[in-house]
């Protein structure tokens, strides 16, 4: 998934696909035009990380672009080159080996990150792939027949039992985890 989408699911119909914008447009359009009070749970995923995405759906459709417009968010950190400050609890050794080197803690930690993903891409966007798919199988299958064997399948890289365990599931969650997990199991998203 080269550019960053959203999909947007009203109980098991997907409402749309797309980057940020493009989702919440088609969704609180979707929402405007439903008659009486909703009756089904709507969530938004980011397709990237299999998480479901909060966003207010209130007001106007220029309101809701604006509250949700992609923005740096202010904090600890340096906010201008993405950085965000999160918690890391490592043993004193670590911190000692850490501590040793001239650029910094911090430096060090991400250059052995970047390290590691550069090792195995492949690997990399598989793992990626799977909690992803996994993530969205978990909120939206769990409850489903073959949700668990599902799960399984994925991490296993076994399309075929991935494909039958899914296959009695409405057609929209069906296809999207299909979608999310193809990487996962060696196929092109």
């Amino acid at each position: 998934m080269s550019e960053l989408t959203y999909t947007a699911f009203l109980g098991p119909q997907r409402l749309a696909t797309g980057p940020l914008t493009e989702t919440l447009r088609a969704v609180k359009t979707a929402l405007d035009a439903l008659e009486g009070p909703r009756t089904q749970p709507l969530i938004v995923f980011n397709d990237e990380t299999g998480r479901p995405a909060d966003f207010d759906w209130r007001g106007t459709l220029d309101e809701v672009l604006a509250r949700h417009a992609p923005a740096a968010k202010p904090g600890p950190g340096r906010p201008r080159l993405g950085v965000v400050s999160r918690e890391v609890s490592l043993l004193p050794r670590h911190w000692d080996w850490l501590e040793s080197h001239p650029s910094g803690a911090s430096a060090a930690l991400r250059r052995l990150i970047d390290e590691a993903r550069k090792a195995d891409p492949e690997g990399e966007r598989r793992r990626m792939a799977s909690l992803a798919a996994d993530r969205f199988l978990t909120v939206m299958g769990g409850d489903l027949p073959g949700a668990e064997d599902a799960s399984r399948a994925l991490y296993a890289g076994d399309r075929a039992a991935f494909e039958a365990h899914v296959a009695g599931w409405p057609e929209d969650l069906r296809l999207h985890a299909l979608y999310l997990a193809a990487p996962a199991l060696g196929d092109a998203p």
